[in-house]
């Protein structure tokens, strides 16, 4: 069997749907499965060996140019070929960081119409390629946006076509009317294209999956999955951690530095929190040119609030920061105020032995199971986040139980093995039945 995985890439920028895909595909190779990722738009970034392809399809420049001048939705292949060029689009990725998703609502729209959008060029590309080259037994979209490829897909290649519901509805929602509405009303067209939809947590295939009319069984739930070896195989010494520090607490947070992570909430809840402990917040994640104005909006609030010099935002991090910012914490925050789909952060946090804090809704009750990896706080509520992690930070007895669980629960549920073995199996099963469901 020949899997085929397309994947959104966000250029120079960490993302969560590319840290996913990446270690998914990763994963099935390990497992001797015959399976590709292929970048779509931009390339992808990881902080893991990057698997893509070198092949980038639906590329950025040409889809952008197809949509605003007609001349480019007739060119010939050959003055198309050099606007592909990985350089160009890496290039062009982390030179545009300032585009929002509310300029973009026409795009979507063509994007999501397929061969019968004003990008019918790339898409006739890109099926070319995939019946010709690689003839895929299984085309796994990375996310409900790329719906408008599945028909054509299907026609050229007779592929089961499997698509991931991956938080979608951040971008949607951020997109204005009439454009909002129509893209809704395309993701529930296309979905008839699709064989099996999976999602990351139990909250967004319901959410996700009413929001697009799927009826019941239509919607696979795989959490994601880490490679397990890169964290400890025991939980740390959290009592041994804090005595070698010698003083200060540390709050630790991953995330993009947008307003759906919640790193304001951080700022806003340290003065609660330094109130009955000497503590600090370390934060690291992805930064964008279209949020520049909001972490530095989080900065000058912790200076306001008199806690500047509690509150570090070090960027995006490398791998090995990353796991080394995950070994130096005492507990971890996700206060994000958006109801997440998946929360990535949270099991990596889970797998290094850190007990967590987190908003309780969307995904992260269940990465929780309950409150018995960590605790819960009311969503956009900073005093019971600082109430929530100063509890952790008071009883490390507590702490150690928590992370216990947490360690635990994430290399018996959240392994890259586990998350590939039951995506084989939905593969199986789409293949199987050849048809999509209604």
């Amino acid at each position: 069997m020949r899997i085929v995985h397309i994947t959104a890439g966000a250029g120079g920028r960490i993302c969560g749907s590319c840290l996913h895909d990446n270690a998914l595909v990763r994963a099935l190779v390990a497992r001797g499965r015959d399976a590709l990722l292929v970048p779509a738009f931009v390339p992808t970034t990881t902080d893991e060996e990057n698997i893509a392809e070198r092949r980038i399809v639906m590329g950025g420049v040409n889809v952008w140019l197809q949509e605003h001048v007609r001349l480019f939705r007739h060119t010939p292949a050959f003055l198309d070929r050099p606007l592909d060029s990985r350089r160009l689009l890496e290039w062009l990725s982390r030179s545009t960081g300032s585009t929002r998703p509310a300029d973009l609502g026409p795009l979507t729209v063509s994007t999501l119409l397929g061969a019968e959008g004003r990008q019918r060029k790339e898409v006739v590309k890109l099926t070319d390629w995939l019946a010709r080259d690689v003839r895929p037994d299984v085309v796994h979209l990375s996310n409900a946006l790329l719906l408008g490829l599945a028909p054509a897909i299907r026609a050229a290649t007779g592929a089961a076509i499997v698509c991931t519901l991956s938080g979608e509805d951040v971008f949607i929602d951020a997109i204005p009317e009439p454009d909002r509405g129509r893209i809704v009303e395309l993701l529930r067209e296309q979905a008839a294209h699709v064989d099996r939809f999976v999602a990351m947590s139990r909250f967004f295939a319901d959410f996700m999956g009413g929001r697009m009319g799927l009826g019941p069984g239509r919607v696979a739930v795989i959490p994601h999955g880490v490679d397990v070896s890169a964290f400890p195989a025991v939980p740390p010494d959290l009592v041994a951690r804090r005595q070698a520090r010698g003083g200060r607490l540390v709050v630790g947070f991953l995330g993009r530095g947008c307003p759906e992570k919640g790193l304001d909430q951080l700022a806003r809840m340290l003065p609660h929190l330094a109130a009955a402990h000497d503590v600090e917040v370390v934060a690291a994640g992805a930064e964008v040119a279209a949020e520049r104005d909001y972490i530095a909006g989080c900065r000058a609030l912790a200076r306001d609030l008199g806690v500047a010099e509690r509150f570090r935002w070090l960027g995006q991090v490398d791998r090995p920061a990353k796991l080394a910012l995950l070994q130096a914490v005492d507990v971890f925050a996700m206060p994000s105020p958006h109801a997440e789909a998946k929360g990535l952060p949270i099991i990596e946090a889970m797998a290094s032995g850190v007990p967590v804090v987190a908003a309780n809704h969307g995904a992260f009750p269940e990465l929780l199971d309950g409150g018995r990896a960590g605790l819960l706080h009311s969503p956009g509520d900073p005093a019971d986040l600082a109430r929530a992690l100063g509890t952790i930070l008071g009883d490390v007895n507590l702490a150690t139980r928590l992370a216990g669980h947490g360690h635990a629960r994430a290399r018996e549920r959240h392994s890259a093995e586990a998350m590939a073995a039951a995506h084989e199996a939905v593969y199986e099963q789409v293949t199987r039945r050849g048809a999509p469901a209604n």
